[in-house]
C-alpha cells in the first residue's frame, strides 16, 4: 500500500478510476446488489396496491419503513464497525438483508411488507456507510475517484434493480423480493472471499459521534440540503411509478434509463464540473434543474400526459447523477473527522427526508391532486438551494480534488 502512495502524481492519476485493489472492486459489487434492492420494488408499486388492495400512501410505507429504520441505524453504524470490524459489518449487513428481503417476499399484507422493508432497512444502513468508507480507504487513486466508483456502483444498482424488477415483477410481485435475496448471497460470497480482514480502528466509535460530527457547519449544512432535496427524489421514487400507466415491464424500462443517466453522469460528468465550478455553485445549479424537471412531471401530470412524465423521470437522471458524486464528495471534506462517521451523519438526515416524503407524496395526491406531489417535492429541493446559498460562507473550506 505505501509503495502506491509514493507513486507520482501523474503516474496514479494514469492508473486512474480502474486500476483499484481486488477488494475494492468486490465491496463495490456487492454496492451494486445493494443499490438494486433501491429501485427493484418501483415497477411492482402499482401492482402490490392492486393486488393487496391497497392506497399509494400505505404501499409508499414500503420506502417509508426502510428509509426511516436505514436513517436512524446510520447512528450506530460506527459503534457496530469499530466493534466487528469492516469486513464483519459489511457481512452482518447483507445477512439482514438477505433474511429480510427474502422475508418480504413470503408475506401477504402490506403491513408485513413494510415490517420486513424495516429489517432490509437495518442491513442497508450497515452495509452502505461501511461500504463508503472501506472503498475510500482501499481505493489506491485518491477520495475523489474512489467516490466516483461508489456513485457509479449506485447508478448501476438503480439503473438495472427496475430492470430486473420489471421482469421478475412481471411473474409476480413477490419476485424482486427474492430476487434480491438471491443476489445478496452472491454479494456476501465476494465479500467474504475478496475482501481482506482490515484492521479495526484503535478507537472505539460512540454513538454520538455522528451528532458531535453534526456540530462542524459544513457538514450539517449538506445534511440539511440532502433531507431537502430527498423530497424531490423519493417523489420521483416512489409515487411517478402511479401516473406513468405503465405496466411492470414499461416502468422498468423507465427507471433503467433514468439509473443509466444517473450512473453515466455520476462518473463522466461530474468531474468536470467539479473543475470548473464551486462546490456551491454546482450543487445549486444541479438541483435547481431538478426541481424544474419536477415541475415538468407536474405538467404533464396536469395534461395528462404520461410520455412528458416518462421522459422528465429519465432526465432527472442526468442532474441527479451529478448532484450525487458532488455532494458526497463534498460530505467526505465537509469534517475533521472519520469517513464513515461523516457517511452516517449526512445519511441519518439523508434518509429523515426519505423517511417522510414517499408517505407524503401519497397522501398529497389523496388530498388535493395527482400533481401536486410533483409540485411539493420541486418546492422543498428549491428551499434546500436556498439553505445551501445562505450557508455558503460554512462550504468555503472544503477543497474538492477533482482528480
Amino acid at each position: 500500500m505505501s509503495s502506491q502512495h509514493a507513486l507520482p502524481e501523474e503516474l496514479k492519476e494514469r492508473l486512474g478510476l480502474l486500476s483499484q485493489p481486488k477488494a475494492v472492486w468486490a465491496v463495490a459489487f456487492a454496492c451494486v446488489i445493494s443499490f438494486m434492492g433501491l429501485g427493484l420494488v418501483d415497477p411492482i408499486l402499482p401492482a402490490i396496491a392492486d393486488q393487496l388492495h391497497a392506497t399509494k400512501s400505505q404501499v409508499s410505507l414500503l420506502f417509508t419503513s426502510y428509509n426511516l429504520v436505514t436513517g436512524v441505524a446510520m447512528l450506530i453504524t460506527g459503534v457496530v464497525s469499530s466493534r466487528l470490524g469492516v469486513k464483519w459489518t459489511l457481512l452482518t449487513g447483507i445477512l439482514f438483508i438477505i433474511v429480510f428481503a427474502g422475508l418480504g417476499g413470503t408475506a401477504n399484507t402490506v403491513g408485513g411488507i413494510v415490517g420486513y422493508r424495516a429489517g432490509w432497512g437495518l442491513g442497508n444502513a450497515l452495509f452502505i456507510a461501511t461500504a463508503l468508507s472501506a472503498i475510500v480507504g482501499l481505493s489506491t487513486s485518491g477520495t475523489a475517484k474512489a467516490i466516483i466508483l461508489y456513485e457509479a456502483a449506485l447508478g448501476l444498482g438503480i439503473s438495472v434493480g427496475p430492470l430486473l424488477g420489471g421482469e421478475l415483477g412481471s411473474i409476480s410481485w413477490r419476485g424482486p423480493f427474492f430476487g434480491v435475496a438471491g443476489l445478496m448471497v452472491v454479494g456476501f460470497l465476494f465479500i467474504t472471499f475478496m475482501l481482506p480482514s482490515i484492521p479495526k480502528p484503535k478507537k472505539r466509535g460512540s454513538i454520538a459521534d455522528p451528532f458531535k460530527a453534526l456540530s462542524y457547519p459544513a457538514l450539517f449544512t449538506l445534511g440539511i440540503v440532502a433531507l431537502l432535496y430527498n423530497f424531490g427524489f423519493f417523489t420521483l421514487m416512489a409515487y411517478s411509478p402511479y401516473v406513468m400507466h405503465l405496466d411492470e415491464h414499461g416502468l422498468g424500462y423507465v427507471f433503467f434509463g433514468w439509473g443509466i443517466m444517473l450512473a453515466f453522469t455520476s462518473v463522466f460528468v461530474a468531474p468536470k464540473i467539479q473543475a470548473r465550478l464551486s462546490v456551491v455553485s454546482s450543487i445549486s445549479i444541479m438541483l435547481t434543474l431538478f426541481a424544474i424537471d419536477l415541475g415538468v412531471m407536474a405538467i404533464g401530470t396536469v395534461a395528462g400526459s404520461p410520455t412528458t412524465v416518462i421522459v422528465a423521470v429519465i432526465v432527472a437522471g442526468i442532474f441527479l447523477g451529478i448532484n450525487n458524486t458532488l455532494i458526497t464528495t463534498a460530505v467526505m471534506q465537509a469534517a475533521p473527522v472519520e469517513r464513515s462517521t461523516a457517511s452516517a451523519a449526512y445519511s441519518f438526515m439523508r434518509f429523515l427526508g426519505g423517511a417522510i416524503s414517499p408517505w407524503l407524496a401519497g397522501k398529497l395526491s389523496e388530498w388535493y391532486s395527482a400533481e401536486t406531489p410533483f409540485y411539493f417535492g420541486a418546492l422543498m429541493v428549491l428551499i434546500g438551494v436556498a439553505v445551501l446559498i445562505v450557508r455558503r460562507r460554512h462550504m468555503q473550506d472544503i477543497q474538492v480534488d477533482a482528480h
